[in-house]
This record gives C-alpha cells, structure tokens and sequence, in this order.
C-alpha cells in the first residue's frame, strides 16, 4: 500500500509539471533490448540544441521514472517517510520553478503485462522510440506476441512513434493503432537510416545519413562498433530532425555519440588486445548481434565470454543452446561460459560445433582463464546478464591499465560489496 501510494502521489506530480511547463517535451525510449544506448544517443543528439533532462541511469520503473522525469534523486532509504516527505517537497518545487529544460528523454521499462498501460494512465509523450521486441522476463510474458503487444501499446499513447525496422517484426504492426509511425535503423526498409561506407575498429563507421526532410544523403563519421550499435545513432537522428533541428546540428551530435559503459565498449586489454565490453546485460538477441560483431573483426585471435542470460523462464534452455550453436570454431580461438546455465545448455551446444569450451561458475576464474590464454592482438567479447553473472569482473583481469576499472559498469561501493559477498559464495 505504501508504495502504490508513493507511485500515485508521484504520477500525480508528474502531470501537474507538464500542465504548469507545456513547452516541454518528452522523449521516451521502450523496447526489449537497448534502451539505455538509445536514450543516451538520444540526449547527446538533442543536447547540441536544446536542454536536455535525463537520468543516465535505468531508472525506469514506476516509481523511479517519475523521480527521473522530475529530475529528483531516488531516496536512499525508500521506507523512510521523511525522505519521501522530502521528495514531495523537491517534486512540488519543480513544478513552480521556472522551466529549466527542453527535452525530457525517459526509459520506460515493463516486467509484466499491463506496466507499460500504467505510464500511459499519466503521460503522453511527444515522441516515442520503440528500441527492439525480443524475449524478455518470459517468465512473466507467455509468448513474444505479448511481449510486442506490450512494449509497443507505448506507441498507442504518444503523439508519435518512431520505431526500430530492423529489429521489430513487420507483424506486430497489427498492434498499432497510432497512424503517427516512423521507422529508424540500418538497412533500406527503414526511412531515417544509414547506408555504410567502411568500418575500422578504433575509429566507428563511416557512412551517409538519409531521411525524408533531407535533400540529399548526408556523410557522417559514427563512433560505435557493430552494426545493432547504429541503430540507437538512427533512432537518435529521427527524434533530432522530428524535434525540428538543423541538420549540421545533427551531424554534430551523431559524431559525438560514444558507446555506453558496458554496452559494446572498446577496452585496451593485455598484450595488445581489444576487450568489446558488452557485460552489462544479456538477451538472446543482444548477445547474438554482440557474437556476429566479434565474427566481422579481423584479429588473429577471438575469444567469446559469454555469461548466462537470466530472466527467460522456460525459454532458457533452448535460447542458451541457440546461442552455443552460433559458436563457430572457425572464427572462435575459445568460448568461455559464466554461470549455470550457460555451463549447462550453452556450452555443451558449442562443444557440439566444435569449439573449444571452458566452463565456470565465477567471473573471476572465467577471466583469469581467459588471460592465461591470451595471444597479442586478440579480440575479447564478454557478455553477460546482471544478477549473480557480473561478467565484467572477469575483465578487470586482463586490462592493460588498472585505472580502467572505473569504465566498467556497477563498481560503486555498494556493488562491489555486493559482488564480494556472491563470490565468496563460492569458497564456503
């Protein structure tokens, strides 16, 4: 009861904020994968024009998002009182304040059937970006048919939605009932898109940017790597054009987006090697899109940690295997698993193909394996799910430089001690 209180009280907050400052536009970002890169893409585009409201974490549920609109930090204790107390009164301040932004850009993020309606019940966002449908929480979703009907019904709601071509099949669109739809991506079927011209590792893409409010295609240099990375550049693009900006404004912006910690991330590893940092979470369709990157790099040596992928339900066992097949021993020096169901349908699945396979249940052996196998100019991909995998310890193995630590995801002081505490686990 106390905490649907505070979502009320909260909500309530919200709607009285975009009544008192109606200039304000908010920009969500939904979908299954990707909404962080998108929304961060997002801001760093508009941000060359306007003022920019975001939070750059993934508060994203119903009641952080609310804060994160607002612009108010969540409370560290959430069951004090006082502190919601104070919350209210930040809350109430912001509305009555003068308008100190533009653009608000909002994650939303749904665990069940019917979350994405409660946004709905108090915001009507001008754009909305729908990042991907795939699997997700299927312990929750029955099937992707619910899935894609509730990740897109956030289009239903908004003024306008953008929405990815590439990676939301063409028969959900049955679910729309907003005429007002865009599509953004990398391939011709989408209208803001971008063709590419050549690709270096360091360097991101080159390429030319199309939309329809362009007269001609655009050049564009794009700091990212793997092709599911432009995506979140494009969807960026179109909310940058469909909010009115110049087009040298936008370019400005797309040069400047730079990959999130933890989401497809370039590290300098020992002896030469390129860790592609992608530990912050993992989904069957991400850690494929991660996989075939790694595939397109030419290195003399590839090496793929691949860490269990949580939240699948029944799925798990099949998508885990779906991804071991994907291991090509021609193109993969080593497949390193974290995690008891990587160990116990992907890594069998990879054997199967032909790869050779190692197996633990810590981020810490599996990346301390990974060095003692290590050749100069090798290419590394560690991917992995959040709880309990914490793939990117297993890089702070073999980093070149110690200080990179701080670029790697979830090393505050409370994760840390988190993480001590799950790996300790394994020594009693």
């Amino acid at each position: 009861m106390f905490k649907k209180y505070i979502q009320k009280r909260l909500e309530k907050y919200v709607r009285k904020y975009f009544l008192k400052h109606p200039d304000v536009k908010l920009v969500v970002v939904a979908g299954s994968v990707g909404k962080t890169s998108t929304k961060m893409a997002i801001a760093t585009v508009l941000s060359t024009r306007f003022r920019v409201r975001l939070h750059e974490g993934n508060h994203n549920t119903g009641v952080s998002a609310p804060l994160a609109i607002l612009g108010i930090e969540y409370p560290g204790n959430i069951k004090s009182v006082g502190a919601w107390l104070s919350v209210f009164r930040a809350a109430k301040k912001r509305i009555n304040d003068p308008t100190d932004v533009d653009v608000i850009v909002q994650e939303l993020g749904i665990d069940r059937v019917g979350d994405m309606a409660k946004f709905g019940a108090y915001l009507q966002p001008d754009i909305a970006v729908v990042s991907a449908i795939t699997p997700e929480h299927m312990e929750y979703f029955s099937n992707i048919e619910t899935v894609a009907r509730e990740e897109l019904s956030v289009a239903n709601f908004s003024k306008l939605a953008i929405i990815n071509r590439d990676d939301i099949e063409g028969r959900f669109a049955d679910f729309l009932t907003n005429p007002a739809i865009d599509t953004y991506g990398s391939t011709a079927a989408a209208e803001y898109r971008l063709e590419i011209g050549e690709f270096l590792l360091w360097q991101g893409y080159k390429g030319r940017l199309f939309a329809p409010e362009f007269q001609a295609p655009v050049p564009a240099d794009i700091h990212v790597v793997g092709e599911h990375s432009l995506r979140p550049v494009m969807a960026a693009m179109a909310v940058g054009v469909k909010l009115g900006m110049a087009v040298e404004d936008v370019i400005t912006g797309v040069g400047q987006i730079k990959p999130v910690p933890g989401r497809m991330h370039l590290l300098r590893g020992m002896q030469g090697s390129t860790i592609i940092d992608d530990s912050y979470n993992s989904s069957p369709a991400a850690a494929e899109a991660a996989l075939q990157t790694l595939y397109s790099i030419d290195a003399p040596q590839r090496i793929a940690i691949l860490g269990s992928m949580n939240e699948l339900g029944a799925t798990s066992a099949d998508e885990h295997k779906a991804l071991g097949t994907l291991c090509d021993p021609n193109l993969l020096a080593w497949v390193i698993t974290i995690g008891e169901e990587a160990e116990k349908y992907l890594a069998p699945a990879a054997k199967v193909r032909g790869c050779q396979v190692k197996s633990f249940r810590s981020a810490l052996e599996a990346g301390a394996f990974a060095h003692s196998v290590l050749d100069d100019d090798a290419v590394v991909l560690v991917k992995g799910s959040q709880g309990d995998i914490y793939a990117e310890e297993a890089i702070k193995v073999f980093l070149h430089d110690t200080e990179d630590d701080t670029q790697l995801v979830r090393q505050s002081p409370e994760w840390l001690a988190t993480k001590q505490r799950f790996f300790e686990s394994f020594s009693k």
